[in-house]
């Protein structure tokens, strides 16, 4: 990530490209991507396993271990975009450990991409049925607190205040829907917390030992706000920033864990493009 070449959306795909021009900016998990190229070539799984493993071998030396756990995410060329985000389309794989395991990961991540669901999708957007797909490696930050964040009211369109969602563990649990997390509403150009609205949090996700799991959060934390009033800022501001670097309102995945706050993915709100907006 952030290395010449990464940055080219037709060579790794819409999140990885975005993310690598983000990583001077922001806290991005380190990785690598498959470039889509690889998949428009229906390479052989031996050549496969040998990119993974080279790379895979690298981010683990950048990070001082032989196993990284790693998340395993699409990249589209035409993913990410300010037309089209393919949110929650094609399949995502966390805590992978071992260069078999991500491999296999890549090809099913790879796979899904001919679904019966991508397929509608595209139909309904007019996109091209066979368009290349990137896949996304970076090492998985193991979050206490997670969310998403939007830099306009994704609901109302206001543009004056930023959105932030949060609950505790992965993210994984506010990106699919399984928990209702916090809301908090914060004013785009002081950075004041307008308001605060405290969900009965009942799921997080955690990794497991093969994977991640979804388990009940203790009684005594599910009123509890997953995140501090600094935390909220510090989120806000981060997607009020990359929505500076990306030239529209922004919509990012964030994590705090391991030492700080990290960005996941950043996308513009396809929400308000779809209403005119």
């Amino acid at each position: 990530m952030g290395e010449a070449g990464c940055a080219e959306i037709l060579v790794t795909g819409g999140k990885a490209a975005a993310l690598s021009r983000l990583a001077e900016l922001a806290s991005v998990p380190p990785g690598f991507a498959i470039c889509a190229a690889v998949q428009r070539r229906r390479v052989e799984r031996d050549y496969l396993a040998d990119l993974v493993a080279t790379a895979y071998a690298e981010l683990g030396r950048r990070l001082g271990t032989t196993s990284p756990a790693v998340a395993v995410r699409s990249s589209g060329i035409d993913e990410d975009g300010a037309a089209s985000s393919f949110a929650g389309q094609h399949e995502t794989f966390l805590n992978v450990c071992g260069e078999a395991a991500v491999t296999e990961a890549v090809l099913a991540c790879w796979g899904s991409a001919g679904s019966e669901r991508v397929a509608s999708y595209r139909s309904a957007r007019g996109l091209d049925p066979d368009a290349s797909m990137g896949v996304l490696v970076q090492q998985l930050v193991v979050a206490d607190e997670a969310g998403v964040a939007f830099t306009a009211d994704p609901v109302t369109r206001d543009p004056g205040v930023v959105v932030v969602n949060a609950s505790f563990g992965l993210g994984e649990s506010v990106v699919s829907g399984s928990v209702t997390p916090d809301t908090y509403r914060v004013a785009r150009h002081s950075l004041e917390i307008l308001e605060r609205r405290v969900a009965a949090k009942s799921v997080m996700t955690v990794v497991s030992a093969s994977g991640v799991r979804e388990v009940p959060i203790p009684t005594l934390l599910r009123y509890e706000p997953a995140l501090t009033d600094p935390q909220v800022v510090a989120v806000a501001d981060l997607a009020l920033r990359m929505e500076a670097a990306l030239g529209a309102p922004a919509d990012i995945e964030y994590a705090f864990g391991d030492g700080g706050l990290h960005l996941l993915q950043c996308r513009p709100i396809t929400t308000l493009a779809a209403a005119g907006g």
